[in-house]
Protein backbone atom coordinates (compact mmCIF):
# COMPACT_ATOMS: atom_id res chain seq x y z
CA UNK A 1 0.00 0.00 0.00
CA UNK A 2 2.89 2.36 0.76
CA UNK A 3 4.44 1.78 -2.42
CA UNK A 4 1.42 2.00 -4.71
CA UNK A 5 0.18 5.73 -2.46
CA UNK A 6 4.16 6.77 -3.22
CA UNK A 7 3.39 6.15 -6.87
CA UNK A 8 0.04 7.77 -7.05
CA UNK A 9 1.70 10.72 -5.17
CA UNK A 10 4.50 10.81 -7.72
CA UNK A 11 2.40 10.69 -10.60
CA UNK A 12 0.03 13.39 -8.91
CA UNK A 13 3.07 15.37 -8.35
CA UNK A 14 4.24 15.01 -11.97
CA UNK A 15 0.82 16.04 -12.77
CA UNK A 16 1.22 19.14 -11.20
CA UNK A 17 4.47 20.10 -12.30
CA UNK A 18 3.09 19.73 -15.66
CA UNK A 19 -0.39 21.69 -15.04
CA UNK A 20 1.87 24.45 -13.54
CA UNK A 21 4.43 24.09 -16.35
CA UNK A 22 1.55 24.63 -19.35
CA UNK A 23 0.38 27.85 -16.97
CA UNK A 24 3.34 29.03 -17.21
CA UNK A 25 3.97 28.62 -20.68
CA UNK A 26 0.57 30.53 -21.61
CA UNK A 27 1.27 33.00 -18.91
CA UNK A 28 4.30 33.13 -20.90
CA UNK A 29 2.93 33.48 -24.52
CA UNK A 30 -0.13 35.50 -23.34
CA UNK A 31 2.78 38.49 -22.14
CA UNK A 32 4.46 37.86 -25.36
CA UNK A 33 1.42 38.51 -27.33
CA UNK A 34 0.44 41.24 -25.18
CA UNK A 35 1.59 44.60 -26.67
CA UNK A 36 1.26 48.56 -26.55
CA UNK A 37 -1.09 50.58 -28.29
CA UNK A 38 2.38 52.48 -29.23
CA UNK A 39 6.05 52.53 -29.06
CA UNK A 40 7.84 56.37 -29.50
CA UNK A 41 11.32 56.03 -31.10
CA UNK A 42 12.13 59.29 -29.54
CA UNK A 43 13.12 62.75 -31.12
CA UNK A 44 16.40 62.85 -32.85
CA UNK A 45 18.82 64.96 -35.29
CA UNK A 46 18.58 62.77 -38.80
CA UNK A 47 16.25 62.32 -41.18
CA UNK A 48 12.59 61.13 -41.00
CA UNK A 49 11.23 57.59 -39.96
CA UNK A 50 11.61 55.36 -43.19
CA UNK A 51 10.54 51.67 -41.66
CA UNK A 52 10.79 50.03 -38.04
CA UNK A 53 11.63 46.40 -37.22
CA UNK A 54 10.09 44.52 -34.17
CA UNK A 55 11.65 41.44 -31.97
CA UNK A 56 9.28 40.40 -29.85
CA UNK A 57 10.64 37.69 -28.04
CA UNK A 58 12.99 39.93 -26.81
CA UNK A 59 10.62 42.70 -26.76
CA UNK A 60 12.60 45.30 -28.78
CA UNK A 61 11.39 47.66 -31.46
CA UNK A 62 14.10 48.95 -34.21
CA UNK A 63 13.11 52.42 -36.43
CA UNK A 64 15.43 53.92 -39.23
CA UNK A 65 15.38 57.54 -39.44
CA UNK A 66 17.18 57.84 -42.85
CA UNK A 67 20.81 58.19 -41.44
CA UNK A 68 20.35 56.60 -38.17
CA UNK A 69 19.24 53.51 -36.42
CA UNK A 70 17.43 53.38 -33.12
CA UNK A 71 16.82 50.53 -30.54
CA UNK A 72 14.52 50.78 -27.82
CA UNK A 73 12.64 48.36 -25.72
CA UNK A 74 8.41 48.29 -25.96
CA UNK A 75 8.13 50.88 -23.99
CA UNK A 76 9.44 53.16 -26.01
CA UNK A 77 12.58 53.82 -23.48
CA UNK A 78 16.01 54.22 -25.67
CA UNK A 79 18.35 51.41 -25.54
CA UNK A 80 20.79 52.59 -28.04
CA UNK A 81 21.47 54.11 -31.72
CA UNK A 82 23.75 53.17 -34.20
CA UNK A 83 24.69 56.58 -36.63
CA UNK A 84 27.22 56.91 -38.89
CA UNK A 85 25.34 56.42 -42.09
CA UNK A 86 25.95 58.14 -45.06
CA UNK A 87 23.70 56.56 -47.36
CA UNK A 88 19.66 56.33 -47.07
CA UNK A 89 19.12 53.55 -44.43
CA UNK A 90 15.14 52.65 -45.04
CA UNK A 91 12.57 50.00 -44.57
CA UNK A 92 13.51 47.34 -42.28
CA UNK A 93 12.88 43.50 -41.25
CA UNK A 94 13.74 41.47 -38.21
CA UNK A 95 15.11 38.24 -39.69
CA UNK A 96 14.02 35.28 -36.84
CA UNK A 97 16.55 32.97 -38.48
CA UNK A 98 19.46 34.86 -36.80
CA UNK A 99 18.35 37.51 -34.98
CA UNK A 100 19.43 40.17 -36.88
CA UNK A 101 17.45 43.59 -38.57
CA UNK A 102 18.28 43.76 -42.69
CA UNK A 103 17.39 47.09 -44.25
CA UNK A 104 17.65 48.89 -47.52
CA UNK A 105 20.89 51.16 -48.29
CA UNK A 106 21.42 53.32 -51.05
CA UNK A 107 24.56 55.43 -52.44
CA UNK A 108 22.90 56.54 -55.35
CA UNK A 109 25.69 58.91 -56.49
CA UNK A 110 27.78 56.00 -55.88
CA UNK A 111 25.90 53.77 -58.29
CA UNK A 112 25.47 51.29 -55.32
CA UNK A 113 23.00 49.38 -53.51
CA UNK A 114 22.80 47.36 -50.38
CA UNK A 115 21.31 45.31 -48.12
CA UNK A 116 22.80 46.43 -44.76
CA UNK A 117 22.27 43.50 -42.00
CA UNK A 118 22.47 45.12 -38.15
CA UNK A 119 23.46 42.47 -35.40
CA UNK A 120 21.37 44.10 -32.98
CA UNK A 121 22.13 42.69 -29.98
CA UNK A 122 25.41 44.36 -30.00
CA UNK A 123 23.19 47.73 -29.27
CA UNK A 124 23.55 48.78 -26.30
CA UNK A 125 24.45 52.48 -25.91
CA UNK A 126 23.42 55.61 -27.75
CA UNK A 127 26.04 57.19 -30.02
CA UNK A 128 27.28 53.82 -31.99
CA UNK A 129 29.23 54.31 -35.29
CA UNK A 130 28.26 51.77 -38.33
CA UNK A 131 31.76 52.43 -39.67
CA UNK A 132 33.56 51.67 -36.68
CA UNK A 133 31.17 49.63 -34.72
CA UNK A 134 31.42 46.24 -36.41
CA UNK A 135 27.56 46.08 -35.94
CA UNK A 136 26.81 46.81 -39.49
CA UNK A 137 27.60 44.77 -42.13
CA UNK A 138 26.51 45.07 -46.21
CA UNK A 139 25.35 42.96 -49.22
CA UNK A 140 25.79 44.40 -52.66
CA UNK A 141 22.79 44.02 -55.07
CA UNK A 142 23.74 44.11 -58.29
CA UNK A 143 20.72 43.64 -60.28
CA UNK A 144 19.63 46.26 -58.64
CA UNK A 145 22.65 48.47 -60.35
CA UNK A 146 22.07 47.28 -63.37
CA UNK A 147 18.17 48.62 -63.32
CA UNK A 148 19.56 51.61 -61.78
CA UNK A 149 21.64 52.36 -64.43
CA UNK A 150 20.36 51.06 -67.89
CA UNK A 151 20.39 53.31 -70.67
CA UNK A 152 17.23 53.00 -72.19
CA UNK A 153 17.79 55.64 -74.86
CA UNK A 154 20.58 54.18 -76.07
CA UNK A 155 22.77 57.65 -75.77
CA UNK A 156 25.81 55.99 -74.16
CA UNK A 157 25.60 57.93 -70.59
CA UNK A 158 24.30 57.34 -67.85
CA UNK A 159 21.75 60.51 -66.51
CA UNK A 160 22.23 60.42 -62.90
CA UNK A 161 19.47 60.11 -60.00
CA UNK A 162 16.93 62.17 -61.99
CA UNK A 163 13.48 60.91 -62.93
CA UNK A 164 13.10 62.93 -66.00
CA UNK A 165 15.12 61.02 -68.53
CA UNK A 166 14.01 57.94 -70.22
CA UNK A 167 16.93 55.79 -68.65
CA UNK A 168 16.63 53.77 -65.57
CA UNK A 169 14.28 50.19 -66.13
CA UNK A 170 11.15 50.24 -65.23
CA UNK A 171 11.83 53.51 -63.58
CA UNK A 172 13.82 51.98 -61.30
CA UNK A 173 15.21 54.86 -58.57
CA UNK A 174 16.82 51.92 -56.16
CA UNK A 175 15.59 50.15 -53.26
CA UNK A 176 13.24 50.93 -50.23
CA UNK A 177 10.68 48.02 -49.08
CA UNK A 178 12.10 44.98 -47.44
CA UNK A 179 10.28 42.00 -45.71
CA UNK A 180 10.85 38.41 -44.87
CA UNK A 181 8.26 36.22 -46.35
CA UNK A 182 8.03 32.17 -48.50
CA UNK A 183 9.13 32.28 -52.20
CA UNK A 184 6.76 33.43 -54.28
CA UNK A 185 7.17 30.72 -57.33
CA UNK A 186 5.53 28.14 -54.47
CA UNK A 187 2.87 30.57 -53.49
CA UNK A 188 2.62 32.05 -50.10
CA UNK A 189 -0.26 30.40 -48.51
CA UNK A 190 1.03 27.32 -48.86
CA UNK A 191 4.31 28.24 -46.80
CA UNK A 192 5.80 25.17 -48.79
CA UNK A 193 8.70 27.43 -49.75
CA UNK A 194 11.92 28.93 -47.53
CA UNK A 195 11.72 31.88 -46.16
CA UNK A 196 13.56 34.31 -48.62
CA UNK A 197 14.40 38.42 -48.26
CA UNK A 198 11.92 40.22 -50.55
CA UNK A 199 13.29 43.40 -51.67
CA UNK A 200 11.07 46.36 -53.22
CA UNK A 201 11.98 48.80 -56.06
CA UNK A 202 12.25 52.37 -55.35
CA UNK A 203 10.33 54.26 -58.88
CA UNK A 204 10.85 57.25 -59.74
CA UNK A 205 7.50 59.13 -60.52
CA UNK A 206 7.51 60.22 -64.36
CA UNK A 207 3.73 60.55 -65.84
CA UNK A 208 5.00 60.95 -68.90
CA UNK A 209 6.88 56.97 -69.10
CA UNK A 210 4.80 53.77 -69.79
CA UNK A 211 7.02 51.41 -68.55
CA UNK A 212 7.00 52.17 -64.53
CA UNK A 213 3.62 51.26 -63.93
CA UNK A 214 5.09 48.02 -61.88
CA UNK A 215 5.93 47.70 -58.33
CA UNK A 216 9.34 45.22 -58.83
CA UNK A 217 10.12 42.56 -55.93
CA UNK A 218 13.46 40.50 -55.92
CA UNK A 219 13.83 37.36 -53.68
CA UNK A 220 16.82 36.50 -52.28
CA UNK A 221 17.95 33.00 -49.82
CA UNK A 222 19.88 35.01 -47.43
CA UNK A 223 21.18 31.54 -45.63
CA UNK A 224 24.37 31.86 -47.51
CA UNK A 225 25.02 35.51 -46.77
CA UNK A 226 27.76 35.30 -44.90
CA UNK A 227 30.34 34.71 -47.97
CA UNK A 228 29.44 37.98 -49.25
CA UNK A 229 29.16 40.58 -46.25
CA UNK A 230 31.83 43.48 -46.16
CA UNK A 231 32.10 46.39 -43.86
CA UNK A 232 29.84 49.33 -44.36
CA UNK A 233 31.14 51.03 -47.40
CA UNK A 234 31.65 54.65 -46.89
CA UNK A 235 35.17 55.24 -48.56
CA UNK A 236 35.17 52.73 -51.10
CA UNK A 237 31.93 50.63 -52.00
CA UNK A 238 31.90 47.26 -52.61
CA UNK A 239 30.46 45.08 -55.13
CA UNK A 240 30.33 41.69 -52.96
CA UNK A 241 27.30 40.06 -53.51
CA UNK A 242 25.13 37.17 -55.07
CA UNK A 243 25.47 36.91 -58.75
CA UNK A 244 21.94 36.60 -59.25
CA UNK A 245 18.32 37.09 -57.69
CA UNK A 246 16.42 33.83 -56.79
CA UNK A 247 13.28 35.22 -57.88
CA UNK A 248 12.39 38.56 -59.99
CA UNK A 249 8.28 40.12 -60.01
CA UNK A 250 6.54 42.24 -60.80
CA UNK A 251 2.58 43.85 -59.73
CA UNK A 252 1.09 46.24 -61.78
CA UNK A 253 0.01 49.28 -60.05
CA UNK A 254 0.41 52.68 -61.74
CA UNK A 255 3.30 54.47 -61.25
CA UNK A 256 4.47 55.75 -57.72
CA UNK A 257 6.31 57.94 -56.35
CA UNK A 258 9.57 55.71 -55.07
CA UNK A 259 7.86 53.02 -55.26
CA UNK A 260 7.18 50.61 -52.10
CA UNK A 261 8.15 52.57 -49.04
CA UNK A 262 7.61 49.82 -46.57
CA UNK A 263 6.88 46.61 -47.87
CA UNK A 264 4.90 43.68 -45.12
CA UNK A 265 4.68 39.65 -45.58
CA UNK A 266 1.34 38.87 -43.87
CA UNK A 267 1.80 35.35 -42.42
CA UNK A 268 -1.85 34.87 -41.48
CA UNK A 269 -2.77 35.92 -44.67
CA UNK A 270 -0.20 35.09 -46.86
CA UNK A 271 -0.40 38.52 -48.50
CA UNK A 272 2.41 41.26 -49.44
CA UNK A 273 1.42 44.63 -48.46
CA UNK A 274 2.77 47.42 -50.61
CA UNK A 275 2.54 51.41 -48.60
CA UNK A 276 3.92 54.00 -50.90
CA UNK A 277 3.41 57.31 -51.58
CA UNK A 278 0.58 58.01 -54.33
CA UNK A 279 1.47 58.50 -58.02
CA UNK A 280 0.02 61.32 -60.54
CA UNK A 281 -0.84 59.44 -63.55
CA UNK A 282 -4.37 60.07 -64.39
CA UNK A 283 -5.07 57.13 -65.54
CA UNK A 284 -4.89 55.08 -62.63
CA UNK A 285 -6.17 55.62 -58.97
CA UNK A 286 -3.28 56.48 -57.25
CA UNK A 287 -4.22 54.22 -54.25
CA UNK A 288 -1.83 54.57 -51.10
CA UNK A 289 -2.02 50.95 -50.29
CA UNK A 290 -1.57 47.74 -52.40
CA UNK A 291 -1.52 44.27 -51.28
CA UNK A 292 -0.38 41.31 -53.62
CA UNK A 293 -2.42 38.42 -53.29
CA UNK A 294 -0.29 36.08 -51.78
CA UNK A 295 -2.74 32.73 -52.79
CA UNK A 296 -1.63 33.08 -56.63
CA UNK A 297 1.61 32.20 -58.18
CA UNK A 298 2.77 34.59 -60.16
CA UNK A 299 1.97 33.85 -63.92
CA UNK A 300 4.67 34.85 -66.82
CA UNK A 301 2.88 36.98 -68.75
CA UNK A 302 4.20 40.81 -70.56
CA UNK A 303 5.50 43.17 -68.50
CA UNK A 304 3.50 46.03 -69.92
CA UNK A 305 4.70 49.60 -71.47
CA UNK A 306 8.35 48.42 -71.91
CA UNK A 307 10.33 49.73 -75.18
CA UNK A 308 10.77 46.33 -76.13
CA UNK A 309 8.54 43.62 -75.58
CA UNK A 310 9.16 41.49 -71.99
CA UNK A 311 7.77 39.30 -70.32
CA UNK A 312 8.05 38.40 -66.59
CA UNK A 313 6.71 36.75 -63.40
CA UNK A 314 3.03 38.14 -62.69
CA UNK A 315 1.77 38.67 -59.28
CA UNK A 316 -1.75 40.13 -58.95
CA UNK A 317 -3.40 42.64 -56.68
CA UNK A 318 -5.97 41.12 -54.21
CA UNK A 319 -9.13 41.71 -55.58
CA UNK A 320 -10.42 43.50 -52.42
CA UNK A 321 -10.98 47.16 -51.38
CA UNK A 322 -11.38 50.09 -53.85
CA UNK A 323 -11.68 49.26 -57.31
CA UNK A 324 -10.73 51.62 -60.31
CA UNK A 325 -12.55 49.23 -62.76
CA UNK A 326 -10.69 51.66 -66.11
CA UNK A 327 -7.14 50.28 -64.96
CA UNK A 328 -8.49 47.23 -62.96
CA UNK A 329 -6.52 48.37 -60.21
CA UNK A 330 -7.42 47.60 -56.35
CA UNK A 331 -6.27 49.24 -52.90
CA UNK A 332 -6.89 51.26 -49.94
CA UNK A 333 -6.09 54.95 -48.81
CA UNK A 334 -3.77 53.74 -45.61
CA UNK A 335 -1.03 54.99 -44.06
CA UNK A 336 1.99 52.85 -43.39
CA UNK A 337 4.63 54.62 -45.50
CA UNK A 338 6.55 55.81 -42.31
CA UNK A 339 7.05 52.16 -41.00
CA UNK A 340 4.22 48.56 -41.64
CA UNK A 341 4.88 45.93 -39.14
CA UNK A 342 2.65 42.57 -39.42
CA UNK A 343 2.09 41.01 -36.28
CA UNK A 344 0.57 37.52 -38.16
CA UNK A 345 -2.40 37.91 -35.82
CA UNK A 346 -4.55 40.36 -37.75
CA UNK A 347 -2.73 43.55 -35.86
CA UNK A 348 -0.07 46.13 -37.43
CA UNK A 349 2.36 48.35 -36.22
CA UNK A 350 1.60 51.44 -38.76
CA UNK A 351 4.11 54.45 -37.79
CA UNK A 352 3.81 58.16 -37.48
CA UNK A 353 6.10 60.79 -38.47
CA UNK A 354 6.50 63.97 -36.73
CA UNK A 355 9.11 66.85 -35.89
CA UNK A 356 9.64 68.52 -32.66
CA UNK A 357 11.75 71.60 -31.53
CA UNK A 358 14.16 70.85 -28.76
CA UNK A 359 16.39 73.62 -27.35
CA UNK A 360 15.90 75.21 -31.06
CA UNK A 361 16.62 72.39 -32.81
CA UNK A 362 14.13 70.51 -35.05
CA UNK A 363 14.36 66.55 -34.37
CA UNK A 364 12.82 64.25 -36.02
CA UNK A 365 10.32 61.71 -33.91
CA UNK A 366 8.06 58.33 -34.96
CA UNK A 367 5.38 56.56 -33.29
CA UNK A 368 4.50 52.71 -33.96
CA UNK A 369 0.47 52.82 -33.02
CA UNK A 370 -1.13 49.73 -33.03
CA UNK A 371 -4.07 48.68 -35.67
CA UNK A 372 -6.22 45.70 -36.23
CA UNK A 373 -6.56 44.80 -40.17
CA UNK A 374 -10.75 45.25 -41.04
CA UNK A 375 -10.00 45.52 -45.13
CA UNK A 376 -13.18 48.25 -45.37
CA UNK A 377 -12.23 50.85 -47.63
CA UNK A 378 -11.61 53.42 -47.95
CA UNK A 379 -9.05 52.73 -44.74
CA UNK A 380 -8.38 48.91 -44.24
CA UNK A 381 -6.85 49.34 -40.54
CA UNK A 382 -8.52 50.81 -37.22
CA UNK A 383 -6.61 51.69 -34.05
CA UNK A 384 -6.38 49.01 -31.40
CA UNK A 385 -7.35 51.32 -27.95
CA UNK A 386 -5.49 50.06 -25.29
CA UNK A 387 -3.05 47.04 -26.82
CA UNK A 388 -4.71 44.10 -25.97
CA UNK A 389 -3.69 40.40 -26.83
CA UNK A 390 -4.43 37.71 -29.65
CA UNK A 391 -6.16 40.45 -31.98
CA UNK A 392 -8.20 42.06 -29.25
Amino acid sequence: MRTFARGVLTVLAAGALVAQGAVAAEAEGTKARRLPAEIKGGAWKAGHVQGVAIDRRKGFMYFSFTNLLVKTDLRGNTVGSVSGFTGHLGDLDFNTKDGRVYGSLEYKAAKAFYIAIVDVDRIDRVGMDARTSDVVSTVHLQEVVDDYTADMNGDGKFDGDTANPPDHRYGCSGIDGVTFGPELDRGSRTKRGKQVLTVAYGIYSNVKRQDNDHQVLLQYDVRKWHRYERPLPESAPHTSGPPDVDGKFFVRTGNTRYGVQNLEYDERTGNWLMAVYKGAKPQFPNYSLFVADGSKRPETGPVTGQPTPERGELLPLLRAGLHHEASDTYGWESGGQYGLVSLDDGRYYLVEAGTVVEDGVTKQTARAVLHRWTGQPPTPFTKVAGGGADGS
